[in-house]
């Protein structure tokens, strides 16, 4: 590893070696200062992204940021390195990527292209570069779509996560919800529950009221319980309505064995998901989230800066054909991500780090009532994402979990957004929604009174 250095006026800046580099050119996070490895000042971070421009994109296929034989994401992002879709790139400095991804010329099938030539350290290294207006532009271009029972992420189209937590898993409580979300149209990615007890019989019990629900309205949508991977395992042996598997994951080996996985478990779960076949219109049947923060909130950081520990964890996303990748941009909290701003920012480039390298991006537009943020800066985060084509965001009851205790999207923002953009639902779901008198040939929402039988729904499991 050799040093990089950077000359303002008289003085000249040093970098230790790329890892360093990339950590000084990061917009300032306070993740990056809790590490250590954040820019002193302004100017340095200057420095740091000149010298950083001047890079060829070759640079990071040789000099790895955490070494080949110590981290198993590491050989993932090496051994799975594409050379064909990078040739069209390989002569071009980080400088050079970033002005041809915004070139008029650079389209969807050429970004397309050259995906599985770019490595998330090449991704995170020309976002460092990017304005969030050029972040937005570049997403903006990129068609990542994924099917099980909807089709998620054509252009045009923003899909919703329902999120009908509750504190005490009821089971009313959280039909009650679903229900209320159904109705604002919210639900076509998944309707996904974080379930407050973490065991397999929770799980299985609420994958089975989730099933019961599709199944008697006949929803074209897909269900998953938001538990440890281990535990949808058994359900699937149990035989059990498993549809989507989820799972935490992160940008390094040591993140990911504190979330309890590795690449041959995620391997095992990915081929007894695709065995079920239980998609009708695809079989993406991976649900992956992530976060800026969490390599370093296990101790697992490398003395990486934790927007290209993010990317990374995209390649471990990468390798299973998920249906959604969610970054749940402000949750972990404010030691990571101090503010609106740095929500705000951190969130455009996850979205823009996952597009580019092929992934059905969404984003928790979220944050803890301990952070320097507030809704009105997550409504500008909701409307920067929706104008670079975010695949999905979430749909939670009021915008407010009562499970998780943090601040996310309301079922009536999935509306709003589709209508200052003029986006659509999934076509499998609003043709559903047509049909069950929910919206007008226009995919307006209709008034609830014309939704009696499923709210007979609740009444039913009152007797």
């Amino acid at each position: 590893m050799k040093p990089y250095r950077h000359s303002i006026g008289s003085r000249t800046y040093h970098f230790s070696d790329l890892k360093d580099l990339m950590a000084k050119a990061s917009p300032m996070k306070s993740g990056d200062a809790l590490a250590g490895v954040a820019a002193a000042t302004e100017e340095e971070r200057i420095a740091a992204k000149f010298a950083l421009a001047d890079l060829p994109l070759t640079i990071f296929l040789n000099e790895a940021l955490i070494p080949y034989e110590d981290d198993t994401v590491t050989r993932l992002i090496m051994d799975n390195h594409n050379k064909a879709a990078f040739a069209p790139i390989s002569s071009m400095t980080v400088g050079d990527l970033r002005n041809w991804l915004l070139a008029y010329e650079t389209g969807t099938e050429q970004l397309r292209s050259v995906a599985a030539g770019i490595i998330p350290e090449m991704a995170a290294a020309v976002s460092k570069l990017m304005r969030n207006q050029d972040l937005i532009l570049v997403a903006a271009k990129v068609e990542t779509i994924s099917r099980f029972r909807s089709t998620i992420g054509l252009k045009g189209q923003l899909s919703t996560r329902l999120q009908p937590n509750h504190p005490t898993d009821d089971p009313k409580g959280i039909a009650a919800a679903i229900l209320d979300g159904l109705l604002n149209g919210v639900g076509d990615a998944v309707i996904g529950i974080n379930p407050a007890a973490d065991d397999v019989v929770a799980a299985e019990r609420l994958l089975q009221l989730l099933d019961d629900m599709r199944q008697r309205y006949e929803i074209p949508v897909q269900s998953c319980i938001l538990t440890h991977i281990t535990n949808t395992m058994v359900i699937m042996e149990r035989k059990g309505p498993v549809d989507i598997v989820f799972q935490s994951i992160a940008g390094t080996e040591g993140a990911n064995n504190s979330f309890g996985i590795t690449m041959d478990l995620l391997q095992e779960a990915w081929e007894a998901a695709l065995s079920l076949q239980r998609g009708t219109v695809g079989n993406n049947v991976m649900y992956f989230e992530t976060g800026q923060g969490s390599a370093l909130s296990a101790n697992a950081h490398h003395g990486v800066d934790q927007q290209t520990l993010e990317a990374r964890a995209y390649a471990v996303a990468c390798r299973y054909e998920p249906l959604l990748v969610n970054t749940v941009v402000g949750f972990i909290g404010p030691e990571y991500l101090y503010d609106g701003k740095q929500i705000i920012r951190a969130g455009l480039e996850d979205h823009f780090c996952g597009k580019l390298l092929g992934l059905p991006m969404g984003c928790d537009v979220c944050y803890t009532n301990h952070a320097e943020a507030d809704q009105n800066d997550m409504d500008n985060l909701l409307t920067l994402l929706g104008t670079a084509g975010v695949n999905f965001i979430m749909g939670v009851p009021g915008s407010d979990d009562v499970m998780l205790n943090y601040q996310s999207t309301s079922f009536h923002d999935a509306s709003y957004l589709r209508q200052v953009l003029g986006l659509s639902c999934a076509p499998e779901f609003e043709r559903w929604l047509l049909k069950m008198g929910l919206c007008d040939d226009q995919g307006r929402l209709l008034p609830k009174n014309r939704t009696a039988p499923m709210l007979a729904y609740l009444q039913e499991m009152d007797q």
